[in-house]
Protein backbone atom coordinates (compact mmCIF):
# COMPACT_ATOMS: atom_id res chain seq x y z
CA UNK A 1 0.00 0.00 0.00
CA UNK A 2 2.74 2.31 0.55
CA UNK A 3 4.49 1.61 -2.69
CA UNK A 4 0.91 2.35 -4.31
CA UNK A 5 0.32 5.53 -2.13
CA UNK A 6 3.96 7.05 -3.21
CA UNK A 7 3.75 5.95 -6.52
CA UNK A 8 0.18 8.53 -6.70
CA UNK A 9 1.48 11.32 -4.99
CA UNK A 10 4.73 11.12 -6.54
CA UNK A 11 2.79 10.84 -10.51
CA UNK A 12 0.00 13.53 -9.70
CA UNK A 13 2.54 15.83 -8.65
CA UNK A 14 4.45 14.94 -11.71
CA UNK A 15 1.38 15.92 -13.76
CA UNK A 16 0.84 19.08 -12.06
CA UNK A 17 4.03 20.61 -12.92
CA UNK A 18 3.51 19.18 -16.45
CA UNK A 19 0.46 20.67 -17.35
CA UNK A 20 -0.28 23.80 -15.06
CA UNK A 21 3.32 24.65 -13.69
CA UNK A 22 5.98 27.42 -14.96
CA UNK A 23 9.52 26.61 -16.28
CA UNK A 24 10.55 27.64 -12.73
CA UNK A 25 8.67 25.19 -10.76
CA UNK A 26 9.69 22.57 -13.11
CA UNK A 27 13.00 23.70 -13.16
CA UNK A 28 13.10 23.87 -9.40
CA UNK A 29 11.10 20.43 -8.43
CA UNK A 30 13.87 19.00 -11.29
CA UNK A 31 16.89 20.62 -9.21
CA UNK A 32 15.43 19.32 -5.55
CA UNK A 33 14.81 15.52 -7.06
CA UNK A 34 18.37 16.03 -8.18
CA UNK A 35 19.95 17.15 -4.98
CA UNK A 36 18.33 14.29 -2.84
CA UNK A 37 19.64 11.75 -5.26
CA UNK A 38 23.41 13.46 -5.32
CA UNK A 39 23.27 12.82 -1.75
CA UNK A 40 22.13 9.29 -2.47
CA UNK A 41 24.90 8.67 -4.45
CA UNK A 42 27.55 10.26 -2.46
CA UNK A 43 26.45 7.52 -0.03
CA UNK A 44 26.65 4.81 -2.01
CA UNK A 45 29.82 5.82 -3.10
CA UNK A 46 31.14 6.02 0.24
CA UNK A 47 29.92 2.51 1.24
CA UNK A 48 31.42 0.96 -1.86
CA UNK A 49 35.06 2.90 -1.36
CA UNK A 50 34.70 1.82 2.11
CA UNK A 51 34.50 -2.00 0.80
CA UNK A 52 37.82 -1.45 -1.04
CA UNK A 53 39.50 0.16 1.72
CA UNK A 54 39.27 3.78 0.81
CA UNK A 55 37.36 6.98 2.03
CA UNK A 56 35.36 8.76 -0.51
CA UNK A 57 36.21 12.44 0.10
CA UNK A 58 34.09 14.33 -2.45
CA UNK A 59 32.83 17.40 -0.64
CA UNK A 60 29.10 18.03 -0.13
CA UNK A 61 29.22 21.13 -0.42
CA UNK A 62 30.50 20.84 -3.75
CA UNK A 63 28.03 18.40 -5.03
CA UNK A 64 25.32 20.54 -3.93
CA UNK A 65 26.95 23.48 -5.46
CA UNK A 66 27.51 22.15 -8.82
CA UNK A 67 24.34 20.42 -8.90
CA UNK A 68 22.06 23.85 -8.76
CA UNK A 69 25.06 25.57 -10.68
CA UNK A 70 23.81 22.80 -13.72
CA UNK A 71 20.38 23.91 -13.16
CA UNK A 72 21.34 27.48 -13.52
CA UNK A 73 23.12 27.41 -16.81
CA UNK A 74 20.28 25.84 -18.75
CA UNK A 75 17.73 28.86 -17.75
CA UNK A 76 16.66 31.06 -21.01
CA UNK A 77 18.79 33.46 -19.97
CA UNK A 78 22.21 31.40 -20.54
CA UNK A 79 22.82 30.44 -23.51
CA UNK A 80 24.03 26.67 -24.63
CA UNK A 81 27.30 26.92 -24.73
CA UNK A 82 28.09 28.49 -21.35
CA UNK A 83 27.49 25.08 -20.21
CA UNK A 84 30.77 23.45 -21.06
CA UNK A 85 32.86 25.80 -19.57
CA UNK A 86 30.94 25.69 -16.33
CA UNK A 87 31.19 21.71 -16.39
CA UNK A 88 35.22 22.31 -16.54
CA UNK A 89 35.09 24.88 -14.47
CA UNK A 90 33.24 23.04 -11.37
CA UNK A 91 35.67 20.08 -12.75
CA UNK A 92 38.72 22.31 -11.99
CA UNK A 93 37.44 23.28 -8.38
CA UNK A 94 37.09 19.97 -7.13
CA UNK A 95 40.07 18.60 -8.31
CA UNK A 96 41.91 21.32 -6.65
CA UNK A 97 40.13 20.82 -3.59
CA UNK A 98 41.09 17.06 -3.56
CA UNK A 99 44.89 17.88 -4.71
CA UNK A 100 45.50 19.58 -1.39
CA UNK A 101 43.28 17.53 0.78
CA UNK A 102 42.99 14.38 -0.30
CA UNK A 103 45.42 11.79 -0.18
CA UNK A 104 47.58 11.09 -3.52
CA UNK A 105 46.43 8.17 -4.41
CA UNK A 106 42.89 9.21 -3.68
CA UNK A 107 42.89 12.63 -5.99
CA UNK A 108 41.74 10.99 -9.20
CA UNK A 109 39.36 8.73 -7.89
CA UNK A 110 37.82 11.26 -5.24
CA UNK A 111 37.57 13.69 -8.62
CA UNK A 112 36.28 11.25 -11.06
CA UNK A 113 33.85 10.02 -9.27
CA UNK A 114 32.35 13.92 -7.98
CA UNK A 115 32.37 14.26 -12.06
CA UNK A 116 30.72 11.21 -13.09
CA UNK A 117 27.84 11.90 -10.32
CA UNK A 118 27.32 15.16 -11.71
CA UNK A 119 27.08 13.73 -15.66
CA UNK A 120 25.10 10.99 -14.24
CA UNK A 121 22.26 12.66 -12.07
CA UNK A 122 22.13 15.81 -12.59
CA UNK A 123 22.83 16.65 -16.26
CA UNK A 124 20.03 14.45 -17.34
CA UNK A 125 17.41 15.98 -14.90
CA UNK A 126 18.58 19.36 -16.17
CA UNK A 127 17.07 18.34 -19.56
CA UNK A 128 13.59 17.62 -18.20
CA UNK A 129 12.84 21.32 -18.24
CA UNK A 130 14.96 21.60 -21.63
CA UNK A 131 12.04 19.24 -23.00
CA UNK A 132 9.53 21.02 -21.54
CA UNK A 133 9.90 24.44 -23.03
CA UNK A 134 10.26 22.89 -27.23
CA UNK A 135 7.55 22.42 -29.01
CA UNK A 136 4.82 20.12 -27.61
CA UNK A 137 7.10 20.31 -24.30
CA UNK A 138 4.63 19.03 -21.95
CA UNK A 139 3.27 16.22 -24.58
CA UNK A 140 6.96 15.30 -24.99
CA UNK A 141 8.05 15.41 -21.22
CA UNK A 142 4.71 13.65 -20.65
CA UNK A 143 5.23 10.94 -23.12
CA UNK A 144 9.15 10.14 -21.74
CA UNK A 145 7.39 9.85 -18.10
CA UNK A 146 4.53 7.34 -19.57
CA UNK A 147 7.03 5.50 -21.30
CA UNK A 148 9.59 5.11 -18.63
CA UNK A 149 6.59 4.28 -15.98
CA UNK A 150 4.34 2.02 -17.90
CA UNK A 151 7.16 0.01 -19.22
CA UNK A 152 8.54 -0.53 -15.21
CA UNK A 153 5.10 -2.02 -14.25
CA UNK A 154 4.72 -4.00 -17.04
CA UNK A 155 7.85 -5.27 -16.50
CA UNK A 156 7.68 -5.53 -12.74
CA UNK A 157 4.56 -7.57 -13.19
CA UNK A 158 4.87 -9.99 -15.86
CA UNK A 159 8.24 -10.32 -14.95
CA UNK A 160 6.94 -11.92 -11.66
CA UNK A 161 4.37 -14.39 -13.31
CA UNK A 162 5.96 -15.47 -16.13
CA UNK A 163 9.83 -14.25 -16.14
CA UNK A 164 11.89 -17.11 -16.07
CA UNK A 165 15.24 -16.65 -17.87
CA UNK A 166 17.45 -13.95 -16.15
CA UNK A 167 18.12 -11.09 -18.17
CA UNK A 168 21.31 -9.76 -16.18
CA UNK A 169 21.76 -11.66 -13.27
CA UNK A 170 25.04 -10.08 -12.40
CA UNK A 171 23.89 -6.48 -11.92
CA UNK A 172 20.11 -7.51 -10.92
CA UNK A 173 18.95 -11.19 -10.30
CA UNK A 174 15.41 -9.92 -10.08
CA UNK A 175 15.16 -9.03 -13.90
CA UNK A 176 14.23 -11.17 -16.65
CA UNK A 177 13.86 -11.64 -19.86
CA UNK A 178 10.04 -11.98 -20.10
CA UNK A 179 9.65 -8.61 -18.09
CA UNK A 180 11.97 -7.22 -20.68
CA UNK A 181 10.08 -7.80 -23.46
CA UNK A 182 6.84 -7.32 -21.43
CA UNK A 183 8.57 -3.55 -20.70
CA UNK A 184 9.06 -2.41 -24.20
CA UNK A 185 5.31 -3.97 -25.27
CA UNK A 186 3.97 -1.77 -22.77
CA UNK A 187 5.82 1.19 -23.17
CA UNK A 188 4.43 1.09 -26.88
CA UNK A 189 1.26 -0.14 -26.23
CA UNK A 190 0.88 3.61 -24.42
CA UNK A 191 2.76 5.33 -26.69
CA UNK A 192 -0.25 4.36 -29.00
CA UNK A 193 -2.53 5.06 -26.92
CA UNK A 194 -1.25 8.68 -26.05
CA UNK A 195 -0.75 9.68 -29.77
CA UNK A 196 -4.60 8.50 -30.63
CA UNK A 197 -5.60 10.39 -27.73
CA UNK A 198 -3.95 13.54 -28.50
CA UNK A 199 -5.22 13.60 -32.05
CA UNK A 200 -7.93 12.98 -30.70
CA UNK A 201 -8.47 16.12 -28.83
CA UNK A 202 -6.38 17.94 -31.96
CA UNK A 203 -9.41 17.54 -33.93
CA UNK A 204 -11.34 19.45 -31.93
CA UNK A 205 -9.46 21.79 -31.13
CA UNK A 206 -8.10 21.03 -27.83
CA UNK A 207 -4.19 21.55 -28.06
CA UNK A 208 -3.65 19.91 -24.24
CA UNK A 209 -1.71 17.14 -25.65
CA UNK A 210 -0.19 17.69 -29.22
CA UNK A 211 2.29 15.06 -31.41
CA UNK A 212 3.33 16.33 -35.05
CA UNK A 213 5.59 13.53 -35.59
CA UNK A 214 4.00 10.02 -37.74
CA UNK A 215 2.88 7.55 -35.74
CA UNK A 216 5.57 5.41 -36.80
CA UNK A 217 8.09 7.43 -34.80
CA UNK A 218 6.58 7.73 -31.56
CA UNK A 219 6.11 3.99 -31.69
CA UNK A 220 9.62 3.75 -32.45
CA UNK A 221 10.84 6.67 -29.75
CA UNK A 222 9.38 4.63 -27.41
CA UNK A 223 10.48 1.50 -28.04
CA UNK A 224 14.02 2.85 -27.87
CA UNK A 225 13.47 4.89 -24.70
CA UNK A 226 11.89 1.72 -22.85
CA UNK A 227 15.46 -0.07 -24.08
CA UNK A 228 17.03 2.97 -22.74
CA UNK A 229 15.36 2.97 -19.64
CA UNK A 230 15.98 -0.51 -18.97
CA UNK A 231 19.53 -0.10 -19.34
CA UNK A 232 19.33 2.97 -16.75
CA UNK A 233 18.02 0.73 -14.17
CA UNK A 234 20.74 -1.93 -14.38
CA UNK A 235 23.33 0.68 -14.45
CA UNK A 236 22.33 1.78 -11.42
CA UNK A 237 21.78 -1.90 -10.08
CA UNK A 238 25.67 -2.54 -10.32
CA UNK A 239 26.49 0.78 -8.72
CA UNK A 240 24.09 -0.73 -5.68
CA UNK A 241 25.85 -4.38 -6.10
CA UNK A 242 29.11 -2.50 -5.99
CA UNK A 243 28.37 -1.06 -2.86
CA UNK A 244 27.04 -4.10 -1.70
CA UNK A 245 23.53 -2.49 -0.88
CA UNK A 246 19.42 -3.11 -2.24
CA UNK A 247 18.27 0.66 -2.10
CA UNK A 248 20.20 3.74 -2.55
CA UNK A 249 18.12 5.24 0.35
CA UNK A 250 14.69 5.50 1.99
CA UNK A 251 13.66 8.52 1.40
CA UNK A 252 10.30 6.98 -0.81
CA UNK A 253 8.57 4.57 1.47
CA UNK A 254 7.75 1.27 -0.41
CA UNK A 255 10.36 2.01 -3.23
CA UNK A 256 13.16 2.71 -1.50
CA UNK A 257 15.32 5.67 -2.71
CA UNK A 258 15.07 8.67 -4.85
CA UNK A 259 17.85 7.28 -7.51
CA UNK A 260 15.91 3.83 -7.38
CA UNK A 261 13.03 5.76 -8.40
CA UNK A 262 14.63 7.94 -11.49
CA UNK A 263 17.44 5.56 -12.14
CA UNK A 264 15.15 4.97 -15.22
CA UNK A 265 15.20 8.39 -16.14
CA UNK A 266 18.79 9.06 -15.95
CA UNK A 267 19.24 7.30 -19.24
CA UNK A 268 16.30 7.47 -21.22
CA UNK A 269 16.04 11.55 -20.88
CA UNK A 270 19.48 12.17 -22.20
CA UNK A 271 18.66 9.01 -25.61
CA UNK A 272 15.24 11.09 -25.96
CA UNK A 273 17.08 14.67 -26.09
CA UNK A 274 19.60 13.18 -28.17
CA UNK A 275 16.62 11.58 -30.80
CA UNK A 276 15.35 15.21 -30.68
CA UNK A 277 18.64 16.32 -32.07
CA UNK A 278 18.79 13.71 -34.72
CA UNK A 279 15.34 14.16 -35.80
CA UNK A 280 16.18 18.03 -36.73
CA UNK A 281 19.61 16.78 -38.19
CA UNK A 282 18.30 14.64 -40.50
CA UNK A 283 14.81 16.47 -41.27
CA UNK A 284 12.74 14.12 -39.59
CA UNK A 285 10.56 16.64 -38.18
CA UNK A 286 9.55 17.44 -34.58
CA UNK A 287 7.96 15.59 -32.09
Amino acid sequence: MKRVLTALVLIAAVLALVFFGKLWMLTLFAAIVAELAVYEYLQLAAVGAETHGAKLRIPFWWMVAATATAFVVTLPNFPVEDQLPVLSALTLVLFAWNAFRSPLIQILPDTAQGLFGLIYIAYPLTLIPLLWSKENGPTLVLFLMLSVWVGDTAALYVGRAFGKRKLAPRLSPGKTWAGSIASIAGSVLIALALAETANALTARGNMLLHISEPLWQTLVLAAILNIAAQVGDLLESSIKRGAGVKDSGTMLPGHGGILDRIDALLLAAPVLWYALLLKDYFGLGRF
